[in-house]
């Protein structure tokens, strides 16, 4: 069977699925080695931006396994939807639960203003807080906002969720619809956004919702830039309606020189670094995909196109 990698490190992924299934043809590169070979694999493995323009050539796979969680490149009206796509699932959680709890504790440690007094040689012996008895806030309960929320359990939080409708589902205490944000944030001491990039999760951190916040609260944006307005953010932390933000994910990237985020008060920038892709787990993802695949099973991660993920 004849796969095409198209990854930063395909070498190495190369080498992983030799180790695992040395049965497959494997084909890598970039550019023009891509295109290639693109028409003879009719299974492609990698990131969804590289893809996009050997769909937008006319070459397409049966299926296509994307080494990210978001899969946004692959979904512009003028590329091709009849063909089978899985987003990378089960691979993301601990390390975004890592990132996630990470801030939420230097936070409450204020690890930043501690730093600041070192480099001033001056003591700094206030009480840190503590996470016990925080409610926090997930905006997306899908996989790896689960994933979370089962890693805070341990520090004695409130767990709360929001996605598309209203469910039960555990560890969350609740679990309410996307309507139900501005009463939600108003509540949260963090407020953590997972939610994938549609055109309902688009612009909804807006002013109206940021006036809601409590102004000790954090916002954690580790889902998609395009859900924050980044004027009305930028504006709402000047002001103080909310304590402070962190923020992995920009509508723009790299962030171009001289954006208000670089300069906003008590903003902190992660540059895209919340969850990386870690190639021995997303090999393990497509081998256990790929055995689904020969055998006529269910694709873990199929995207619906329709829904957007």
């Amino acid at each position: 069977m004849r796969v095409l990698i198209a990854e930063g490190d395909h070498a190495l992924y190369r080498r992983l699925l030799q180790e695992t299934v040395p049965a497959l043809q494997l084909f890598a590169g970039d550019g023009i080695e891509l295109a290639q070979q693109a028409g003879s694999c009719p299974i492609w493995l990698g990131e969804p931006h590289l893809f996009a323009e050997l769909l937008r050539a006319g070459h397409k796979p049966d299926w296509l396994q994307s080494t990210w969680a978001g899969i946004t490149p692959l979904l512009a009206d003028d590329l091709p939807r009849d063909y089978r796509l899985t987003r990378a699932v089960g691979v993301f959680g601990q390390i975004m639960a890592e990132y996630v709890l990470c801030h939420m504790l230097a936070h409450e440690r204020e690890l930043t203003t501690r730093l600041q007094a070192q480099r001033e040689q001056r003591w700094d012996g206030r009480l840190p807080s503590s996470l016990a008895g925080r409610r926090v806030l997930i905006v997306g309960t899908g996989e790896i906002g689960v994933a979370v929320a089962r890693f805070l359990q341990p520090f004695n939080v409130e767990l709360v969720g929001v996605a598309s409708s209203a469910r039960v589902l555990a560890p969350f205490s609740e679990v309410a619809a996307l309507d139900d944000l501005p009463r939600l944030v108003a509540e949260a001491d963090y407020v953590v956004n997972l939610l994938p990039n549609t055109p309902a999760t688009s612009d909804i951190y807006d002013a109206g919702l940021l006036a809601r916040f409590k102004p000790s609260s954090v916002l954690i944006n580790a889902g998609r830039g395009t859900a924050v307005v980044d004027k009305d953010l930028v504006a709402a932390l000047a002001s103080g309606q909310l304590a402070a933000a962190v923020i992995d994910v920009c509508r723009e990237e790299p962030l171009p020189a001289g954006h208000p985020f670089w300069t906003a008060r008590n903003l902190l920038l992660t540059g895209h670094s919340a969850a990386p892709s870690l190639p021995p787990l997303l090999v393990k993802l497509f081998v256990s995909n790929l055995q689904r695949y020969q055998h006529g099973g269910e694709l873990q991660g199929l995207v619906d196109f329709s829904r957007g993920y």
